[in-house]
């Protein structure tokens, strides 16, 4: 029997790169990995492979699990006075005005090629290295860069990317200017990064030449990964959190990760509520959020904090907390009725290449949203916190689904829409994505304020709320870009992308 598939990418060659798998003899699973490693290379500084993943997948037969692949803070066996060095502050104009660190010191120990592995090996169902060929088809025949990609590179590639040459380089035209929309990219060193994974596996990039070669650039950069951290990395596989949601069994990425965590409680507030309007929407989005400012944030154990969030909310509601960028997403399912869902994740991007592979390395120790302790300041081999949030669900009468989000801490908010409108509401998978959002924002000392797309019922509840309020432009590539992908219970496949990002979808 043939099968098919239905996938949500990133773009259409992500997408290709998904259906072509299965054609191929994979599954889910493989159509997810392929896109996923498209994705990584046809969007230069939005997301690389040398940063961190989760992967939820359900199978058909069996319960579903996350395997993590999320970034670790590194530093095995160096000295105490290495931490703290090779960090380039960096003020970016990005999301209105940010300031990050850059440079070797920034780049967390990288998971995301070791779950993919991991996925593969164990749920996969084609060869590996053909899940892998259409990412390096794209880096080596060339690929058209998308308008996502284009926007971030005309804000970073003077300052984020300019103090590397060989990054500089990558993500510039032969003049030096920043490369446009459109603009055809090749990059051959990444190509044939890409055949060394396809042949000699992930493991490469831990123990074999690549890794090898981040430890000696890290070294020499005066970054903090070691041979002694790579050698370490394992992927996790951990149980999601489950909750219902109407007829539908949701499973999400559980602690330490910090997104499923607050994806669950918001959810299952709204239940509790009976209510998806939008005061109820935007007041628990508050409560939560403030909780996760003031104690979430800064917790010292995200695994034993994230359960002992879902124990107080479970005991008391979400009135009884105690208060004191970039990414990419790929959902598909099979005719199996297989779902897999990943988020992958590289921060701003550090701006430093690992010499002669084309591999443009994270700055998730440089992004202070997620070291609020301090930057360098968590033990080595401690996971870093996460707002991603792959989940599949299962409905009642069958039909299964994959869903999830880029966009920061907007990962959370975007899906707790979307998937109430959906799974609550009945709302069409397309109609609950392009519906209009908000995003309650909380930073710890400053006032809270919602941001949110233009929506007189928004505006409406602001007021009953008496809430601040920041509007966007309709459809703002702020508030994430949400894909899912489902099999109804007569086995009929679709895909839905969001329009606030070049989201693509296909069936086959």
């Amino acid at each position: 029997m043939t099968r098919h598939v239905a996938v949500a990418a990133t773009g259409p060659l992500a997408v290709d790169a998904g259906l072509t798998a299965v054609r191929a003899g994979g599954n889910a699973v493989d159509a997810a990995i392929a896109a996923m490693c498209v994705a990584m290379t046809s969007e230069p500084g939005v997301v690389s492979p040398m940063g961190g993943a989760f992967v939820t997948i359900w199978p058909a037969d069996a319960e579903p699990v996350t395997i993590d692949g999320n970034v670790e803070m590194p530093g095995r066996g160096l000295p105490a006075e290495r931490f703290g060095q090779g960090l380039r502050e960096i003020d970016l104009a990005y999301g209105g005005g940010i300031t990050i660190f850059g440079g070797f010191g920034a780049v967390a120990l990288p998971g995301a090629l070791s779950a993919l592995g991991m996925a593969h090996e164990r749920y996969g169902s084609g060869a590996w290295a053909q899940a892998l060929e259409p990412a390096e088809k794209a880096a080596r025949q060339g690929f058209r860069l998308g308008g996502a990609a284009a926007s971030y590179l005309a804000l970073t590639t003077d300052s984020l990317f300019g103090w590397d040459p060989e990054t500089h380089r990558s993500v510039t035209r032969e003049d030096g200017t920043a490369l446009q929309a459109g603009d055809l990219v090749i990059d051959t060193a990444l190509a044939d990064t890409w055949r060394r994974l396809a042949t000699e596996g992930a493991a490469d990039a831990y123990t074999g030449e690549i890794g090898r070669a981040l430890a000696a650039a890290s070294e020499a950069g005066g970054g903090l990964i070691t041979a002694a951290d790579l050698a370490a990395y394992e992927p996790v596989v951990r149980t999601p959190l489950r909750l219902d949601l109407g007829r539908w069994d949701i499973a999400t990425n559980p602690p330490p990760s910090v997104g499923g965590p607050m994806l669950a409680v918001m959810l299952g507030e709204l239940v509790r509520r009976g209510s998806v309007a939008w005061a109820d929407v935007i007041e628990v989005q508050r409560q939560v959020l403030t909780y996760r400012s003031e104690v979430h944030d800064f917790s010292a154990d995200l695994e034993e904090d994230g359960y002992r969030l879902l124990e107080d909310v479970r005991a008391a509601g979400i009135a009884g907390l105690t208060t004191s960028s970039s990414t990419a997403h790929i959902s598909a399912v099979d005719s199996d009725g297989l779902a897999c869902a990943i988020t992958a994740s590289s921060g701003y991007s550090s701006g430093a290449t690992i010499p002669g592979t084309g591999l443009v390395l994270n700055n998730c120790l440089g992004e202070p949203e997620l070291n609020r302790l301090g930057l360098h300041a968590l033990p080595p081999g401690t996971r870093l916190a996460s707002n991603m949030a792959p989940s599949v669900a299962r409905h009642r009468g069958g039909d299964v689904l994959a869903i999830g989000s880029p966009g920061a801490d907007r990962i959370t908010t975007a899906l707790m829409q979307v998937l109430s409108r959906h799974c609550l509401l009945g709302m069409p998978l397309g109609e609950a994505i392009a519906a209009p959002r908000a995003h309650v924002r909380v930073v710890r000392g400053e006032p809270t304020r919602v941001e949110h797309e233009p929506d007189d019922g928004i505006v409406a509840a602001l007021g009953e709320l008496g809430l601040e309020g920041r509007e966007h432009a309709p459809q703002a590539m702020f508030f994430g870009g949400v894909g899912g992908a489902s099999r109804s219970a007569t086995g009929v496949l679709s895909a839905a992308g969001d329009p606030r990002r070049e989201a693509a979808t296909g069936v086959a």
